[in-house]
């Protein structure tokens, strides 16, 4: 139980920058292959409050707008550091990464 699994919600114009950064940091590397994720097109949902910083929408309206859910494996011992690096190059305030711890390794 040595990786887990990173899911990523990010605008599509930040898949590149998002695909360099958790290159950079070796995230995605499975055997002989670097680089392996997979993305897929969602609609994220969500509602500014007083206070925020919102990359899109206004302070108490509820927003969606289409976004992509990232998926990469990522070393446990390279967490820390992966997610800083997503966090580099997120436009959102307070981005959704969710880390999943997985069973084994096949």
């Amino acid at each position: 139980m040595d990786k887990c699994k990173l899911e990523i919600f990010i605008p599509e114009t930040h898949l590149s920058a998002l695909q360099q950064a958790l290159q950079a940091v070796d995230a995605g590397h499975i055997g002989n292959y670097d680089s392996c994720l997979s993305y897929s097109k969602v609609t994220g949902m969500w509602r500014p409050l007083t206070n925020a910083n919102a990359y899109i929408g206004k302070t108490d309206e509820l927003c969606q707008e289409p976004e992509l859910k990232v998926e990469a494996i990522c070393n446990k011992e390279n967490l820390r550091q992966t997610v800083d690096a997503i966090k580099k190059v997120h436009p959102y305030e307070e981005p959704v990464i969710n880390v999943i711890p997985l069973l084994s390794e096949f």
